[in-house]
């Protein structure tokens, strides 16, 4: 396990605030050999200018999207490039603590499953704000009937891959159908979701959560085109 990499994907839009912060955690994180790649998808305030001036030297690599397209999209040109042993996905804003990565990556470095998600709701105290948590609730337990898994939280940013998992994964979705579609297609190749338990520490729409009643919307559908 000493000689496993771990690629991480941070997909990016908007984070002038939390960016440089959320680079330094990962940095940070006990996981000691880490390949970082942050794909920013055509942000729109300051971002790109911290990423060239002081995200730049303390990632693998930054790929940046001319035209924005959406976090699906992001992920899809992250996993592309990645070359560790696992993948995860990080959000760029501060929500998910990087120093639980061993929590989650441990397990497929260990070889006991191939995809691990990070549970929000799993032997813990509900977070998060009551809408957002009765609407990963739904979506989940939707999710579930339709890919016959017994998750807890479909809809986290946790997720982590060996990578050759999700790099045969053929994902369509550019922006948050991305988590029911990748969900539906690991349980379509008979492969095991294993969770675990996380930390999570929820921010506002007003400090920049991005996701939205429209994103439910084609959460639903995806569930049902995938199934």
């Amino acid at each position: 396990m000493e000689n496993k990499v771990l690629s991480i994907v941070i997909p990016c839009y908007n984070e002038e605030n939390s960016i440089l912060d959320l680079v330094k955690k990962v940095n940070e994180s006990p996981i000691k050999n880490k390949e970082i790649i942050v794909v920013d998808d055509c942000s729109k305030d300051n971002t790109r200018a911290i990423l060239e001036k002081d995200v730049k030297p303390l990632v693998s690599q930054i790929i940046y999207h001319e035209v924005n397209q959406g976090k699906g999209a992001a992920l899809r040109t992250g996993f592309k490039h990645a070359t560790g042993d696992a993948v995860i996905i990080q959000d760029a804003d501060l929500e998910y603590d990087p120093n639980e990565y061993p929590l989650v990556v441990e397990p497929i470095f260990n070889n006991e499953a191939d995809v691990v998600y990070g549970s929000r709701y799993l032997n813990q105290k509900r977070k998060g704000y009551l809408a957002n948590r009765v609407a990963n609730w739904f979506l989940t337990k939707l999710s579930n009937v339709f890919t016959g898994l017994k998750l807890t939280d479909m809809e986290t940013c946790y997720k982590c891959f060996k990578r050759e998992v999700i790099q045969s994964i053929d994902l369509v979705e550019n922006r948050f159908g991305f988590e029911p579609e990748v969900t539906s297609k690991l349980a379509r190749k008979g492969i095991k979701v294993k969770e675990v338990p996380i930390s999570y520490y929820p921010r506002t729409n007003e400090e920049g959560k991005k996701i939205g009643f429209k994103d439910g919307l084609r959460a639903i559908y995806c569930i049902w085109k995938y199934r």
